[in-house]
């Protein structure tokens, strides 16, 4: 016993022991094991293919990608090229290389989405990637084709044309950049002429080859003799290839008739190519056009449609011209007027962000919104309206019955006389005015009419927030529309619009229905509380019956006269009695208990 008491304490020090040393070592590492943990982050780490650092490597691949497309061509079919730059060739042959390594690496510790959720189980990842035909694509890019060198020799490149197999990451890398761009359209043609580039240097390279294996100047065709020393140069050679080719795909120039069959067979397969390349081009031209009217008929009103309306109504020469300035100043000045179309597709919590983040500085300098809560202002910015009105042109008018407030974001308006000369006020940029008017505040002497004359002094840009849908955002904010109720009635007070006593009359029946209101649940608390005690009186009543009957049964079992059948015919009295007189049994000290109680 007490070696097994002994054991338990030698284990109990041992752990106790052992946890210092976790303990120390931990505040060690928190000092000198930054090294450690920096590779071991090194070997763990995941990348979020939806960070900035992968978008930007997709962006340097680009480079090995497009060299590789490029320059193996170049150098396998012009050898003096390919031999008069061969040390630099290498270099960037082997750089590429180990940016395809690179990129290999980078794309093992990618993570992935499943089910919407990032994976980041380095385990799991390997095993996608390794057994994956993304895998085996890269891998057979990288291999070491370039021991072929020593059996064809150092001239023919065309042994790492293996390299071409990582198109795929191009493609990616170019539709990531498509739908990063803020230029898609500009940047689905220069695509498009990189890729035509790209078609005809190769067709470049193939007609030098082919000329070389006729034989150069052998007739008018293939490529001149390289006894002139015109057509001898390098760049003379690359020059003359690339025009001649670029004259076959865009069928503009007259290309010298082919003789041999080799030269028709050249050709015909170049004019089918370059049938396929002028619909490309046609085709991505229009719908670059298409996207872009389309994008202005979204952005702007189609002033067509208005002119063609306006010419069949035989519309006064002066209401044309200022309907055509309004379109010019829309236009030239990149005024926005259908936001709400633009974006319907987002969700609504993007729209919201995109409206606070634009028009929420603009609504929060209104005086009645400066002190609501933030969930208001967002239902709110949605709502609002642009509208731009023209040089001299009424917002509004006196008496004319108001659906709407307006908030100034750009120009200047002015308060005028009905005699629209006399300026009281000009209004600016973060003022605003219609507020009263969309509210229904009860004793307003204007009702829901306007009480001044607004007018634009240049081009001025409103938001408008309709009565409507003011009223629908205050339906769910009830302590906001009381405030904002308050707010408007101070206003009016001070420009002497409301009824006193008018208000004070509502203001007293509404005290009157709330105490009426009051006293009418206090009735109904009252009587829930008087039914609920009655069950329990009725229910306690039910339970007292129950006990009597139940002590006297008791009772009843306890006086009955032990012994013989005969005398259980005496009478009650003298059993009583005789039981009384002998103290030692047991149904005296029970009766005595009894009639104590």
């Amino acid at each position: 016993m007490e070696k097994a008491v002994g054991r338990k304490q030698w284990q109990r020090l041992f752990r106790w022991h052992r946890g210092q040393k976790v303990t120390d070592a931990g505040e060690e590492g928190g000092k000198d094991g930054g090294k450690q943990n920096a590779s071991a982050s090194w070997t763990d780490w995941v990348l979020d293919p939806a960070d900035k650092f992968y978008y930007v490597w997709l962006q340097v691949m680009l480079l090995p990608i497009v060299y590789n497309w490029v320059i193996i061509i170049l150098r396998t079919c012009f050898t003096d090229i390919a031999l008069s730059y061969l040390p630099v060739w290498l270099t960037l042959d082997y750089l590429s290389d180990l940016m395809y390594i690179t990129d290999m690496i980078v794309t093992l510790h990618s993570g992935y989405l499943d089910q919407g959720i990032l994976i980041r189980d380095l385990r799991s990842l390997k095993d996608r990637y390794l057994h994956s035909k993304h895998f085996l694509r890269d891998l057979a890019s990288l291999l070491p084709t370039d021991f072929l060198y020593f059996a064809f020799g150092i001239q023919t490149p065309l042994v790492r044309i293996n390299r071409l197999l990582r198109t795929p990451r191009l493609s990616e890398a170019l539709d990531r950049m498509e739908t990063r761009t803020s230029y898609p359209n500009t940047f689905r043609i220069s695509k498009l002429m990189i890729y035509i580039f790209v078609l005809i240097h190769w067709n470049a390279c193939l007609y030098f080859a082919l000329s070389s294996y006729i034989g150069f100047g052998s007739d008018q065709w293939v490529y001149p003799n390289m006894s002139d020393p015109q057509f001898a140069a390098m760049r003379r050679q690359y020059f003359y290839c690339f025009w001649f080719s670029a004259q076959i795909f865009t069928t503009v120039g007259d290309t010298p008739l082919p003789h041999r069959e080799e030269e028709y067979l050249f050709m015909i397969a170049d004019l089918l190519i370059a049938v396929l390349v002028f619909a490309s081009i046609v085709g991505n031209v229009g719908n670059v056009i298409t996207s872009l009217r389309d994008r202005d008929n979204v952005f702007f009103p189609n002033h067509e449609l208005v002119k063609a309306y306006l010419r069949s109504h035989h519309i006064s020469k002066e209401l044309r011209q200022r309907i055509d300035s309004w379109y010019q100043h829309l236009h030239i000045n990149k005024k926005i007027m259908r936001e709400n179309e633009i974006l319907q597709q987002l969700p609504v919590h993007m729209r919201t962000e995109i409206a606070v983040s634009v028009h929420l500085s603009i609504l929060s300098k209104v005086t009645i919104f400066q002190s609501c809560e933030k969930s208001l202002l967002e239902e709110l910015v949605l709502k609002l309206t642009p509208q731009v009105f023209s040089p001299g042109e009424y917002v509004c008018r006196k008496g004319d019955v108001g659906h709407e407030m307006y908030i100034i974001k750009d120009g200047k308006l002015a308060v005028v006389a009905d005699d629209g000369v006399t300026e009281f006020a000009v209004l600016s940029e973060g003022n605003f005015f219609g507020e009263i008017s969309i509210l229904n505040i009860k004793g307003n002497k204007s009702g829901n009419r306007r009480t001044a004359n607004i007018r634009s002094i240049g081009y001025s840009d409103l938001f408008s927030l309709s009565k409507e849908d003011l009223t629908d955002v205050l339906s769910e904010f009830p302590a906001a529309k009381r405030h904002l109720e308050e707010k408007g009635r101070q206003i009016l007070i001070k420009m002497g619009m409301l009824e006193e006593s008018g208000e004070a009359g509502e203001h007293a029946a509404e005290r009157v229905d709330a105490k009426m209101e009051r006293m009418d649940n206090n009735l109904e608390v009252l009587q829930t509380k008087l039914a609920r005690l009655m069950v329990e009186l009725e229910s306690s009543n039910r339970k007292m019956q129950a006990r009597v009957e139940q002590l006297e049964l008791e009772v009843a079992a306890l006086l009955a006269p032990p012994g013989r059948g005969h005398e259980e015919d005496r009478p009650q009295g003298r059993g009583e009695g005789q039981q009384s007189t002998n103290p030692q049994r047991p149904g005296n000290a029970c009766g005595r208990r009894f009639m104590k109680w």
